[in-house]
C-alpha cells in the first residue's frame, strides 16, 4: 500500500522568483539544433526503407513465422521505425500482402522464365536448366521455403490461392512450350509438361532425400523420361 503524502512545503518567494526567471530564459541554441535535426533524421529513416524492404521483411516473417505474423506492428518493430513510416509506401496491410505475392511471381516465375529462355535456343537444353532448379543451392532452398510459405498461406487465403494458381499456370504453360519446341503433339506436350513440373515441386519438398550423387542420377533420369517418345 501506499504510505500518506507529506503536505507540499510551502516555496519561498526567491524560489519562485528563480523558476520564473529560468521560464523566461532563451532556449539554448544547441537544444534548438537538436529538434530541427531530429525531423530530417525521421525522414531519412522513412526514404531509406523502400517499398521492397518492407516487403522483404514480411516475406521472412512470412517463412518464418507465418501469415498471421505479418502484421504492421512486427514489421516496424523488427526494422526499427514507427508504424506510421510503413504508411509511407502502402495503403494497409493488404496493399503489403498484395505487394509480396506480386513480388514473388515476378522473381518465381516471370523473371525466371525469361532468364531460362534467354540462357539457350535449344529446348533441349531448357529442359535441363528447368530440371537442375531445385539443386541449386541455397537461393533453391531460399525459394523452396518462400514458396511452401505461399501455399500454405494459399489454402485459407483467396488472394494467395490465386496468385499460387497464376504461378502453376503460367510455369506448366512454359513447360509446354518447351515440349512443343522439341515436336511433341499439343496434348502430349501438355501432359509431359505437367508431370515434369510435379517431379519439380516434388524435388523442391524432399530436399533431404538422396545424396548429391542420387539427385544427380534422377534429374538425368527424369531428362530421358520427358524427353524420350513413348512406346505404342
Amino acid at each position: 500500500m501506499m504510505g500518506a503524502q507529506d503536505p507540499p512545503t510551502p516555496m519561498s518567494p526567491t524560489s519562485v522568483k528563480g523558476l520564473a526567471a529560468k521560464a523566461s530564459e532563451p532556449r539554448s541554441p544547441a537544444r534548438k539544433t537538436r529538434r530541427r535535426a531530429a525531423a530530417p533524421a525521421a525522414e531519412a529513416t522513412r526514404a531509406s526503407l523502400t517499398p521492397e524492404t518492407w516487403i522483404e521483411a514480411a516475406t521472412q516473417v512470412l517463412v518464418d513465422e507465418g501469415i498471421d505474423h505479418v502484421r504492421v506492428d512486427v514489421l516496424a518493430t523488427q526494422l526499427a521505425v514507427t508504424r506510421g513510416s510503413f504508411y509511407w509506401h502502402f495503403r494497409d496491410r493488404d496493399d503489403l500482402l498484395r505487394r509480396v505475392l506480386q513480388a514473388w511471381r515476378e522473381r518465381a516465375t516471370e523473371l525466371l522464365t525469361r532468364r531460362l529462355e534467354t540462357a539457350s535456343a535449344d529446348p533441349r537444353e531448357q529442359l535441363r536448366d528447368v530440371i537442375s532448379l531445385p539443386f541449386r543451392g541455397r537461393a533453391a532452398v531460399r525459394a523452396a521455403r518462400i514458396e511452401l510459405a505461399i501455399r500454405a498461406w494459399a489454402r485459407r487465403d483467396e488472394m494467395a490461392r490465386q496468385a499460387v494458381d497464376e504461378a502453376d499456370a503460367a510455369r506448366i504453360a512454359y513447360h509446354t512450350q518447351v515440349f512443343d519446341s522439341l515436336g511433341f503433339a499439343p496434348e502430349e506436350a501438355a501432359q509431359r509438361a505437367f508431370v515434369l513440373y510435379s517431379y519439380e515441386v516434388a524435388e523442391s519438398l524432399l530436399t533431404r532425400q538422396g545424396t548429391a550423387a542420387q539427385k544427380q542420377a534422377r534429374s538425368a533420369f527424369m531428362l530421358r523420361l520427358a524427353t524420350q517418345p513413348l512406346g505404342g
